[in-house]
């Protein structure tokens, strides 16, 4: 099944929060996560910069820490719900406001866009969708050992039912496990990944590309 690009929050069974995004893409399968200064971001791979031409939606950072919490998203809405949060904002008020000022992707697809929340430290994380039909934004409670994710197709709901098994040792490997874990592994056309697992007061940033 193809469900491009996911967003996620999950607990390791050793009780690590994460926070995980991964490019999933038919069009624009030539892109990498990279470090661009303490933020993740989605770029070209070398040799494929004249993507950006064809299409604005597929740079962007896709994870950002902000306080206690990590932002994860597929665009540029990641930045403006950090700085909220930032600011003091509920995580609900951050999400809510940032999608719903900024509405789904004016592409061929009306893309939505998506967001996760997950702080350092507690029992809540946060998903969030904008599509042309809706504005989703839940609380999902974080359990050892499971994940739960928001996709821009097919999987475009805050639902039980996205809902996997998750387990990592460090942040590399949950990098690796939206990629080819259980329950991630069955998505197609994977193309790069990043994460953010909390850890000595901090978060742990990641990149994975396939």
């Amino acid at each position: 099944m193809y469900v491009g690009r996911i967003a996620a929050v999950a607990r390791t069974r050793t009780g690590s929060n994460c926070a995980l995004y991964r490019v999933s893409s038919r069009s624009f399968p030539n892109r990498q996560a990279v470090d661009n200064g303490g933020r993740l971001a989605i770029v070209p791979r070398e040799g494929h910069e004249a993507d950006i031409q064809k299409n604005p939606y597929i740079a962007y950072n896709c994870l950002r820490i902000a306080g206690d919490w990590a932002v994860a998203s597929n665009g540029s809405h990641t930045d403006p719900i950090a700085e909220k949060l930032e600011l003091g904002l509920p995580p609900r008020d951050a999400l809510a406001s940032c999608l719903l000022a900024m509405d789904y992707e004016k592409d061929q697809y009306s893309t939505p866009r998506i967001a996760a929340l997950v702080p350092i430290e507690g029992e809540r994380g946060w998903l969030a969708t904008v599509r042309a039909d809706a504005l989703i934004v839940r609380e999902v409670p974080l359990e050892p050992g499971r994940a739960w994710y928001v996709a821009t197709y097919e999987h475009d709901d805050v639902d039980p039912a996205c809902t996997v098994e998750f387990d990592a040792d460090d942040a590399p490997a949950a990098a690796r496990a939206i990629v080819d874990g259980a329950g991630f592994a069955q998505l197609e056309k994977p193309v790069t990944s990043a994460a953010a697992l909390a850890g000595g007061g901090g978060f742990v940033l990641a990149t994975y590309v396939v």
